[in-house]
């Protein structure tokens, strides 16, 4: 492979000829070769902090025009997916990003002197004028972080809810015996069934809108330890304006910098809403694939689409695998939010030197949990119909109808009624006889009962 030799504050090195990086990503390819490349969402969230940073520093006269266009060009080539291959550190490097930083530095600098022509864009004194990675790759998470969660996650979650909530209201007026401790418990309709799990992601969506406008206050501006030394007076709110010009966000500078560097706390809330939306959706489908168990020894109250199938033994076989898809990504999102806890809780003094690993987990959780959700929608939810004969037996079968009596005959009545019913498998009408009660009496509680279930 030809190389090239290029040279930072530690000496010389030689870096592969044919790519635009430099000396500090070089040292980082052969010092850190653990796991798998830094997102892409990461890379382009600094580009266009870059960018803003390039457009505050031309205006406030630290930079030439000339170098700040050169700087926006190459942030735009990255944005466009065009240098991709020039980003090929990995997540588990040096807890402040630094080296991801200066691998940003190198390649606009480089890539840039070649549409200038000359050697003039200098990766420290230019690129990263005005900055540090201590307030750019953090600044860099809220950006890539926001996104995530407001252009896949809520989307996705949103559209869920709605073909959820559009299933209630088809529901609406289909009877099922209710459950409870996984017994039987007193009808409700499905409609009213379906209706809980819409609401439950109503609220989900809610504190995700919450906890992800944290992530809109940045750290931009503080530099190495929150004060701002080398960046020029009024840098911070003209670099952060440039910002939320460039990424279409409102974003706006930390109210304390000091809190902003040396804690991920607002990472660590919003992840913790991608959390909370995970165990809201477990439950749903776990209760989604309870119902449509059988197909003749289960509940079998659902009938979910067989999409393929089931069994490479049992012929005919449908299992609930886009349950079980989701229901492994709510599992990792949990786990990822351990991770994400436990780095927000480990910040020493001025700065948290376990951000890579945030964001990556952040990245991954938002996006498997937004898959999910589309592929539950699509594959499923829409195409899920009701076993309305079994619903109907069913709930002519509870015994837990027999509530309605314990209002007017006692509890203790009620409950004799109940277990007789049961030991004996009659039902409710012919143990209440048993029971010495009026039948009509049972009848017309019954059918009060089903009507306002």
């Amino acid at each position: 492979m030809a190389t090239r030799v290029e040279h930072d504050s530690m000496g010389s090195i030689e870096v592969p000829a044919e790519h635009y990086w430099g000396a500090q990503t070089q040292r980082s390819r052969q010092n850190f070769r653990i796991g798998g490349r830094m997102p892409v969402e990461v890379i382009q969230a600094m580009a266009q902090v870059k960018w803003a940073a390039a457009v505050a520093n031309r205006d406030l006269g630290v930079l030439p025009e000339r170098k700040a266009e050169a700087i926006v060009a190459v942030a735009r080539e990255i944005l466009a997916g065009d240098l991709d291959e020039e980003f090929p550190l990995v997540v588990f490097q040096t807890g402040s990003g630094t080296q991801t930083n200066s691998n940003l530095n190198e390649v606009i600098a480089n890539r840039g002197n070649e549409s200038l022509g000359e050697a003039s864009l200098h990766p420290n004194n230019d690129v990263n004028a005005s900055q540090s990675s201590n307030d750019t790759f953090v600044t860099a998470m809220h950006v890539a972080g926001y996104a995530a969660a407001v252009d896949e996650v809520l989307p996705a979650v949103t559209r869920l809810r709605d073909s959820i909530a559009a299933k209630a209201e088809l529901w609406a007026d289909v009877l099922k015996v209710g459950r409870t401790h996984l017994m039987d418990a007193t009808p409700l309709r499905v409609g009213q069934e379906w209706s809980g799990y819409a609401a439950a992601l109503t609220d989900a969506i809610a504190n995700l809108e919450r906890q992800s406008s944290g992530l809109l206050e940045v750290a931009l501006g503080g530099t190495a330890v929150g004060t701002g030394m080398n960046a020029p007076a009024g840098f911070t709110p003209a670099v952060v304006a440039a910002l939320a010009e460039v990424t279409g966000h409102p974003f706006v500078p930390a109210t304390n910098p000091f809190a902003a560097q040396a804690t991920l706390d607002p990472m660590v809330r919003s992840h913790s809403a991608l959390k909370d939306t995970a165990v809201a959706l477990f439950k749903i489908g776990n209760d989604l694939r309870w119902a449509a168990s059988g197909p003749r020894t289960g509940l079998r109250e659902l009938r979910i689409p067989a999409n393929e199938p089931g069994s490479s033994i049992m012929p005919g076989k449908v299992n609930p695998t886009q349950v079980e898809a989701l229901l492994q990504v709510c599992l990792s999102v949990v786990g990822h939010d351990v991770t994400v806890s436990m780095a927000g809780a480990e910040g020493n003094f001025e700065l948290n030197v376990f951000r890579p690993v945030v964001i990556d987990c952040y990245l991954r959780s938002a996006s498997t949990l937004a898959a999910a959700c589309e592929s539950l929608r699509e594959n499923l939810i829409e195409g899920t119909e009701l076993d309305e004969r079994r619903l109907r037996d069913n709930v002519a079968n509870s015994v837990m109808v027999i509530t309605a009596l314990s209002p007017v005959v006692g509890y203790e009545k009620a409950a004799e009624v109940a277990h007789l019913a049961i030991e004996e498998d009659l039902s409710v009408r012919d143990a209440a006889v048993r029971c010495g009660l009026d039948p009509h009496l049972v009848d017309n509680l019954t059918t009060a009962a089903l009507g306002n279930g």
